[in-house]
């Protein structure tokens, strides 16, 4: 199995000289895409409505748990990244941690799944999944990723929106009663203005 993962990945990876522009477009895909996640959930909280506000916090509960999964796994069994075993060519500083399962994809994903488990916010679900596409090929084009470092996020990813989706009965109430009234306290001059939703 890590022959064949390091066979794709070598046939995925930059080449020594690589094309600038690819290389920019893959910089775009594996660094600063993933800041349309959050950018997502705080756009979403500040100008949804309580629905939607919930389906966020779920969305977060998926992401948060998946990173902590991540964690977990990497204390359990440490695997190396590609330029830690001088494997290919790498285009992207990285700490030298454990790469499995890959974090970026596990927060994209875990997000992504658990919109598509609501109807409202399914279609929205669907496209980030599609996106999340391109990021996981971008990290392994740069090098600090293998491929079964995207699979192993995809099935963390799955599991935990699912988690959280079925275990929202239990925490999705109280959880939204706190940050609702957090949120009042920080917004409540912008409320007032009609700027944020109560």
């Amino acid at each position: 199995m890590e022959h064949l993962n390091q066979t794709f990945f070598l046939w995925l990876n930059a080449p020594e000289h690589p094309n600038a522009l690819v290389v920019t477009l893959a910089t775009f895909f594996a660094e600063w895409l993933v800041w349309a996640v959050p950018i997502l959930i705080v756009t979403g909280w500040l100008r949804g409505d309580k629905n939607t506000r919930k389906t966020l916090l779920v969305a977060a509960a998926s992401g948060g748990l998946g990173l902590l999964t991540n964690q977990i796994i990497g204390l359990a069994w440490s695997h190396p990244r590609p330029f830690m075993i001088r494997l290919g060519h790498t285009f992207m500083s990285h700490v030298a941690d454990s790469s499995f399962p890959s974090d970026h994809l596990t927060l994209w994903w875990a997000v992504a799944f658990s919109l598509t488990f609501q109807r409202d916010t399914r279609l929205a679900g669907i496209g980030l999944t599609l996106l999340g596409a391109p990021v996981a090929w971008a990290r392994i084009y740069l090098g600090v990723h293998f491929p079964l470092d995207m699979l192993g996020a995809a099935t963390v990813a799955a599991l935990t929106s699912w988690l959280a989706f079925r275990a929202a009965r239990w925490y999705l109430e109280p959880s939204y009663r706190l940050t609702s009234s957090i949120h009042r306290r920080i917004f409540g001059r912008w409320i007032a203005l009609g700027w944020v939703r109560k």
